[in-house]
């Protein structure tokens, strides 16, 4: 495994889902983003952008090796079942490999779990082959049994991966949610994978989670296809150490 912080920081970089959630998004930050997420010492794994921005992304990205990945009843988690899967067609339609989907967590916190649950399968049916990330937001749940509960409804209904939080709360991901969820993922018999997003801003935030990743899964378990993270001002933190600068702090949003 990687024991430099350069060799650390360039395994985190090809797993970064770079990430621009910000209200004054626009199309000068996309090209940017954009132009960031394949650069030297790129490409990360994918960009994360609002759905109005798809159409426009993949006419940049064209068919590279970046992934497009949108947001869908985001960030509250409240909107209704058939207006997240037109949103979701809309999105994959436009050219959107991955879908984000917020889980409708009040619902689930109130014990409403199969109305949650009929929304992951719902969007994954219109996802078919495309990847499905669900947001579990587990920085707002009482407690890890929750955590581990909600992780096992969004497997269970279609989720390709299962994703901390939207970054848009007070509290992001965290180690102790990450362990559950990736214990949860450790005992089911298909490709699930994880994303920590949200408050991960340093080398050493991302090294935590990775650590955690090959402690329960395996030191060959994370990659591409089955870890993320989503991140904006990670991408020139893990850049400058690559380069040989020191680990510095994230300063970006989410």
């Amino acid at each position: 495994m990687p024991t430099t912080d350069a060799q650390r920081a360039a395994r985190a970089l090809a797993l970064l889902d770079l990430t621009d959630l910000s209200d004054t998004a626009d199309e000068a930050g996309l090209a940017a983003l954009c132009a960031r997420a394949v650069s030297t010492p790129g490409p990360v794994a994918a960009i994360c952008i609002w759905p109005r921005s798809v159409a426009k992304a993949r006419a940049i990205l064209g068919s590279g090796p970046v992934k497009i990945a949108t947001v869908v009843n985001f960030p509250e988690g409240t909107a209704s079942v058939a207006a997240v899967v037109a949103d979701a067609r809309t999105a994959l339609a436009a050219g959107a490999d991955e879908i984000d989907l917020v889980l409708p967590w009040r619902t689930f916190l109130l014990g409403e779990s199969e109305a949650a649950a009929t929304m992951v399968t719902r969007v994954k049916e219109s996802c078919g082959p495309k990847t499905l990330k669900v947001i579990l937001e587990t920085g707002e749940y009482p407690d890890l049994d929750h955590v581990r509960d909600a992780s096992k409804l969004a497997i269970a209904a279609g989720a390709d991966f299962i994703k901390t939080s939207t970054g848009k709360t007070p509290h992001s991901a965290s180690l102790p949610a990450a362990r559950t969820m990736l214990e949860v993922i450790a005992a089911v018999g298909r490709q699930v994978g994880l994303k920590p997003s949200g408050g991960i801003r340093t080398l050493d935030d991302a090294a935590g989670y990775l650590g955690l990743a090959d402690e329960i899964m395996g030191p060959g378990w994370a990659g591409p296809e089955s870890f993320r993270f989503g991140a904006s001002g990670l991408h020139q933190v893990l850049v400058d150490v690559i380069a040989g600068g020191s680990a510095g702090q994230a300063s970006g949003p989410y």
